[in-house]
């Protein structure tokens, strides 16, 4: 890779779009070099599964893979990618299954739509679920016999190495946070009801999943914050969406935030790399003027409870008609009283938060394993999926075998701003992304 390509694809969004409004870049110039990165670095990864070609003199860029031959893209400021469970027009959205692998979208889901009229120039789609029968599997740049985790397996990948300076993923139980953990970047689950779901595929219904939302993914905390609003509020297809405003995350005052911390609970014991980042984290915090103290909310035990009959429950694969993904194997009873043990724990967790501003966590419990070896459970993330609150996560250490890892810093409901106030001072304490050394 020459130098000049080096400064243009590991900086950050915030600092490309600052620059080529100065002109010290083009736009052309910022997105041929992702192009080139992608083409570089993907035949190890597998991260991308349907990219553009080089930028033609038009300012817009041509699909390349199966079925996408059509022209996408705007002479726009901004580089993204979108995982492959978000529909982009033109593009094939397989979502890793065999039989949606020639569907191709004729429309936009909201976030990809808003992106483009921001000025985001649409480079590809990227790979989902560690493997999958579609596309393969998708390697971690850390270490490419290492596992990315999570369904935004191949987002998490791509923008650690540099292909793309941000992109857009989805997270149920933690496919956001998990491979943000996993691959060394920032993640943000925004509070649940902020960022509309249209478009995404599988199709969700909001009132029968809250956990499930639309949110970035980038190198930098700052970029989160940068594409935060441009993809959040009410598009009036999603009724979920809720139109709270959001607060500027630079204008959050930490001195005084009070912080609740825990590595071991009920469900899972952090190895020594993931318990010494949430200590690193916690002290970073405490030297920025935040209340940093040891407290473990309720209930824990019951996060797997709650989520198996969750599971259990069937949905429908469409939001215009009722389509079964399953068999009924839970009681008109079992149900309403899974709805109550969910409630009842969220208002326990929202009593809890009644003292706290913040709640730091591991991301997991262990750094990314080798591909086949079991990856960290969910039990950290999947606690705030059922509450619906705002984490980011952000990389605050390393392994002994020089893996990421990275901490859950959750806010209270609609508080994106703390959270990622919170995780920016992690991430200037020492931790944030770095280079991977294989790529």
């Amino acid at each position: 890779m020459n130098d000049s390509n080096s400064n243009l694809i590991y900086q950050s969004a915030t600092a490309l779009a600052q620059a080529i409004q100065r002109r010290e870049y083009s736009a052309r110039e910022v997105v041929q070099a992702h192009l080139d990165r992608i083409a570089a670095v993907n035949p190890a990864l597998n991260a991308v599964v349907h990219w553009m070609q080089k930028m033609p003199r038009t300012g817009r860029c041509r699909g390349q893979g199966v079925g996408s031959s059509r022209k996408l893209g705007s002479p726009a400021r901004g580089a993204v990618h979108g995982q492959d469970w978000i529909e982009t027009a033109g593009v094939i959205c397989a979502a890793g299954y065999p039989e949606r692998s020639r569907y191709v979208p004729t429309e936009d889901a909201t976030v990809v739509a808003r992106l483009r009229a921001a000025g985001g120039i649409f480079l590809g789609k990227t790979n989902v679920t560690v493997s999958n029968p579609v596309y393969g599997r998708t390697n971690n740049p850390y270490n490419l016999a290492y596992s990315p985790a999570g369904s935004s397996s191949g987002e998490a990948a791509l923008i650690a190495a540099g292909g793309s300076p941000f992109g857009i993923g989805s997270d149920s139980g933690g496919s956001i946070r998990q491979p943000a953990h996993n691959c060394g970047i920032a993640g943000l689950k925004p509070s649940t009801g902020r960022v509309p779901l249209t478009g995404h595929f599988p199709r969700i219904n909001p009132l029968a999943d809250p956990r499930t939302v639309i949110g970035p993914m980038a190198r930098y905390v700052e970029d989160l914050g940068l594409v935060l609003p441009i993809i959040a509020g009410p598009d009036w297809r999603d009724s979920s969406t809720v139109p709270v405003p959001l607060v500027n995350w630079r204008a959050v005052d930490p001195k005084g935030l009070r912080v609740a911390f825990y590595t071991h609970h009920h469900l899972a014991d952090p190895d020594p790399a993931c318990f010494a980042a949430v200590h690193a984290a916690a002290a970073g915090l405490a030297a920025a003027g935040l209340q940093v103290e040891a407290a473990l909310p309720p209930r824990m035990e019951e996060v797997y409870d709650i989520t198996r009959d969750y599971w259990r429950r069937p949905e429908s694969e469409s939001w215009d008609e009722w389509r079964a993904d399953g068999e009924v194997v839970l009681s008109s009873l079992a149900v309403e009283q899974h709805l109550f043990a969910w409630d009842r724990f969220r208002r326990s967790l929202l009593s809890f938060m009644a003292q706290y501003d913040l709640v730091l966590t591991p991301a997991a419990e262990l750094p990314a394993r080798p591909h086949g070896e079991p990856d960290g459970s969910i039990a950290y993330t999947l606690t705030y999926s059922l509450t619906g609150y705002p984490c980011v996560v952000v990389r605050a250490g390393t392994s002994d075998d020089g893996m990421p890892v990275g901490v859950q810093v959750v806010a209270r409901p609609w508080r994106d701003d703390v959270a990622l106030a919170a995780a920016q001072i992690i991430e200037a304490a020492g931790g944030g992304w770095r280079q991977p050394p294989a790529l």
